[in-house]
């Protein structure tokens, strides 16, 4: 076993400061044995550092399970490719001048801060992230933030004495290992971290540590291992769709180098529709809601809203959108009358403006579902018979663009007959009976009567895109997946690969197969999760790009990172030539 082996090497060398600075990637000296009484050691990703995730809202719950996978991308995955990592925020060379502010657990700086007063504590930022691709980040990461730690660990592909890690766990036992054995006058260690199992790995290795020292007639040592609370973050979609693009496209050219043999073949990113609407920007949205509360006050447990008007719940037919002046197109409206369905919908109906102007709803009629209690669905607005006027005085006129609701997926590129764009229409064309019911079986696709806005003055075309929802500054989107639902289940892998599965997996399960890990949570459709289009046909990145680096390749030094939206000679699919990212969402 690799870790018999790492193991049986750790105990086979001698253990002196010199040896164990070779764990760190800092050129410090470490300090002498007999000053060090406590090992202080805190973990990085969402311990001390609030890393994004993938993001849950963009892709669909099996991409999840690819990105964190190692087995999916020739180059890696999520973990293993340091310019998602850099991309945080507004990317390394912004966010380094502020020191990565409001990505920090500002809690565990404290205490790295505390640790670095302590005369006597050795101070430790240990991480699975590789050695060869992230030492340079992180380093310029830690040191904006003026964090000062004895040593900084990150995987190497073999350790100082030849050691093989089978997995993250099993290198962080070695490593903190070295330290004990080094550090003999330590009577404490204290370890931070955020993941559950990392923090069950931990106490059972530093219990049969303790047991080790007690059976050789020594006195064990005061072992604390410290649950973080998970601080999960996203990228901002657009950079976060760029990234993954970027990740594809070295892949894709690896693969073809290759041959395609293996795992070697070629990706690409897909989108499903789940429906087509007009799309109602925040502000907008916001006033809808205050609307809601002044006329129905007494209203309350209530998931609101008031983002969309449907157009087709389905991919929208290309004669529809032509007709209603395409993708993006925008469009005004006023608000008429507001009704609810056995107090557990509210909604408004909706009118255009101009009267005249051309529009398009599968509804009987332009309607706006503002809130729903528990056990409501949005299509139960067709079922609202009784509609109060709104008073003048409280009607207003607002914008929306077309646009769809998508998931995008990571499928290869020769896979056909599953959810492909073309074959949308036929997958959610049985999704009208559903919306059917006694007093409506005939209803049919409603259109406006006048047609006699044969201009496009009112349907301006717009490709400017629209921030996703909450979106916060420095692009930064907070309230993701927890990063903890990286445990449980199968590695991502493609339908007809063999390996099944929709589990995420992180830099911390690049480990043998066995030790796969779950779900990452519900791809269902969400109705207040709307963001701006896709181009039609889905994103189309494959820009030529020159021969690809080595995988685990350093990471470019200050002033070597490509500005946001400039030239980038690895092909980072921001700028330049081809769709607009913005567009698509």
């Amino acid at each position: 076993m690799a870790s018999d082996h790492a193991n049986r090497a750790a105990y086979g060398h001698t253990h002196t400061i010199t040896a164990l600075s070779r764990w760190s990637i800092l050129d410090k000296k470490l300090p002498p044995v007999d000053k060090i009484r406590a090992i202080h050691v805190y973990d990085f990703d969402n311990t001390l550092f609030q890393t994004p995730l993938p993001n849950p809202k963009l892709w669909n719950m099996q991409t999840l399970g690819q990105l964190g996978s190692p087995d999916i991308f020739i180059n890696g995955g999520w973990w293993h490719d340091p310019r998602i990592l850099a991309a945080t925020g507004e990317g390394v060379e912004q966010e380094e001048k502020r020191a990565w502010n409001g990505w920090w657990n500002e809690k565990i700086v404290e205490l790295v801060r505390l640790s670095m007063k302590q005369s006597d504590a050795l101070c430790v930022l240990l991480t699975g992230r590789s050695e060869q691709g992230f030492s340079q980040l992180i380093k310029r990461i830690v040191a904006s933030k003026a964090l000062e730690f004895d040593m900084i660990g990150l995987k190497p592909a073999v350790g100082p004495n030849n050691e093989r890690f089978s997995s993250t766990m099993n290198f962080k036992q070695v490593f903190i290992r070295a330290m004990l054995e080094t550090y003999k006058m330590a009577n404490e260690i204290r370890i931070y971290e955020d993941r559950p199992k990392h923090v069950d790995g931990f106490r059972d290795f530093l219990a049969d540590y303790n047991a080790q020292l007690v059976s050789a007639g020594k006195s064990p040592i005061t072992a604390e291992v410290i649950r973080v609370a998970e601080l999960s973050t996203t990228l901002d979609p657009v950079v976060e769709v760029a990234e993954v693009q970027h990740l594809i496209n070295i892949h894709n050219a690896l693969a073809r180098k290759r041959g395609g043999d293996g795992r070697a073949k070629p990706l690409a990113i897909r989108k499903t529709v789940f429906f087509t609407s007009y799309m109602i920007q925040p502000a907008d949205t916001k006033r809808l809601i205050a609307l809601l509360n002044s006329m129905v006050p007494e209203v309350d447990d209530l998931k609101y809203l008031a983002n969309t008007i449907l157009i087709t719940p389905r991919p929208c037919p290309k004669h529809i959108l032509e007709r209603i002046g395409g993708m993006n197109s925008r469009m005004k409206w006023g608000v008429t009358d507001i009704g609810s369905y056995q107090s557990n919908l509210w909604a408004v109906r909706v009118r255009p403006v101009p009267a005249n102007a051309k529009f398009h709803t599968d509804n009987p009629s332009p309607s706006v579902v503002l809130g729903l209690r528990r056990g409501a669905r949005p299509p139960d607005v067709n079922k609202i018979r009784h509609w109060q006027p709104i008073p003048a005085e409280k009607s207003f006129v607002f914008e929306t663009t077309v646009g769809e609701k998508v998931m995008l997926r990571i499928e290869r590129e020769d896979q056909v007959g599953d959810q492909s764009d073309d074959q949308q229409d036929g997958l959610f064309s049985h999704r009208g009976s559903k919306r059917k019911f006694a007093t409506d079986n005939d209803r049919q696709s409603r259109n406006n009567g006048n047609h006699g806005n044969g201009t496009r003055e009112y349907h301006t075309s717009s490709h400017q895109g629209r921030g996703g929802a909450d979106n916060r500054s420095r692009g930064g989107y907070r309230g993701g997946t927890p990063r903890g639902n990286r445990g449980g289940g199968g590695r991502g892998g493609f339908k007809g690969s063999g390996r099944g599965g929709k589990g995420y997996r992180s830099l911390d399960d690049v480990d043998t197969r066995e030790n796969s890990q779950g779900g990452f949570g519900s791809s269902t459709v969400s109705y207040d999760d709307t963001l701006p289009a896709l181009p039609q046909g889905g994103p189309q990145f494959q820009q030529p790009i020159p021969p690809p680096p080595q995988y685990g390749q350093p990471f470019p030094q200050p002033g070597q990172w490509p500005s946001a939206g400039g030239a980038s000679t690895q092909a980072r699919p921001v700028g330049g030539p081809g769709p607009d990212l913005q567009s698509f969402y």
